[in-house]
């Protein structure tokens, strides 16, 4: 998505042409989506095929290191965006095909309606059987000692954290929302083995969470009894200022709702904040300067005439 041309740009475009971009903006970490395989390109990488191949559009494996590299030496951390949330239901060329013939116990997935999620049309993983623990595990070290990535973005956490996935659910912050037979203690446990390994393979890794839910301790060492991971994404920022652009005048937008937003969070743990985000770029919604400029994004912008009112 990174390139300028109508074509799938590759890790080493992005690597000479992007990255150099990133550091004089000043940013010190950078985060890859879509790495892992996957056949389904509209899925932005989420529909992942082969947890352990480099997505083949974008180049080689080599490719893939000569562009971490490339970050190293600019003094860039590179996070990789992981997906264990889910797997492409695909059975020609999917995880999924591995899982036909074999019983409950080896089962790389629940079977029935707990093995899928409705809306995305993906199977879902049994983190209570042994194989999938060290297939998903193992997947994580692969990708940190053989491409050196820093660190991991998880994405769709809150769909693991819970057996209904998040789906209709508003969380309100009360504690029987994430303590009770909702929550899928296998999935907990499985994250709690994954930050503690990363942690000891690599000390200074960084690990993020995509929780919208507020799970408490989510950010908490294991050795505290916590979940273990670094971050979390404040997640609800972006949503704010989309929704004040969206659906409010300027004289509606509430300083204090702004204050509560910016600041909710769990005590001591950390967030990454973030103005903007992909889910508002590419899930059918508009970007903030979309938003603001609309269709004159595309008639008026030209420096060879003055900017219209909009546009400046």
């Amino acid at each position: 998505m990174s390139g300028e041309k109508p074509e799938v740009s590759t890790y080493r475009e992005f690597a000479d042409n992007v990255l150099p971009r990133i550091k004089a903006n000043n940013y010190n970490t950078v985060q890859l989506m879509a790495i892992m395989e996957h056949s389904y390109y509209a899925s932005f990488g989420y529909h992942v095929t082969n947890f352990f191949a480099v997505s083949s559009r974008s180049g080689t494996p080599e490719d893939l290191k000569y562009l971490v590299d490339k970050a190293h030496s600019l003094g860039l951390r590179v996070l990789m965006d992981v997906v264990h949330s889910h797997a492409s239901s695909n059975k020609t060329d999917g995880l999924n095909g591995y899982d036909v013939g074999q019983n409950t116990q080896e089962s790389y997935f629940h079977t029935g309606e707990r093995g899928y999620h409705k809306l995305w049309d993906s199977r879902l993983f049994n983190y209570a059987n042994w194989e999938v623990l060290r297939f998903l595990l193992s997947n994580l070290r692969y990708w940190m000692d053989e491409f050196m990535f820093d660190g991991f973005r998880f994405d769709g956490v809150t769909s693991m954290l819970y057996n209904h996935h998040g789906i209709n659910m508003s969380f309100a912050g009360s504690y029987k929302e994430y303590f009770g037979l909702d929550t899928d203690v296998d999935a907990v446990v499985y994250l709690m083995l994954a930050n503690h390994l990363m942690h000891k393979l690599l000390p200074e890794a960084t690990v993020v969470a995509e929780d919208v839910s507020g799970m408490p301790v989510l950010c908490r060492s294991v050795d505290e009894g916590g979940v273990g991971f670094d971050y979390r994404l404040a997640m609800a920022i972006p949503d704010r200022w989309i929704d004040y652009l969206k659906n409010k005048d300027d004289l509606e937008w509430s300083m204090s709702g702004i204050a509560h937003t910016l600041t909710n969070r769990r005590y001591t743990e950390k967030c990454i904040a973030y103005a903007e985000s992909h889910d508002q770029s590419i899930v059918g919604d508009k970007t903030m300067a979309f938003l603001l400029m609309d269709k004159e994004m595309y008639t008026g912008m030209s420096d060879l005439q003055p900017a219209s009112p909009t546009i400046d």
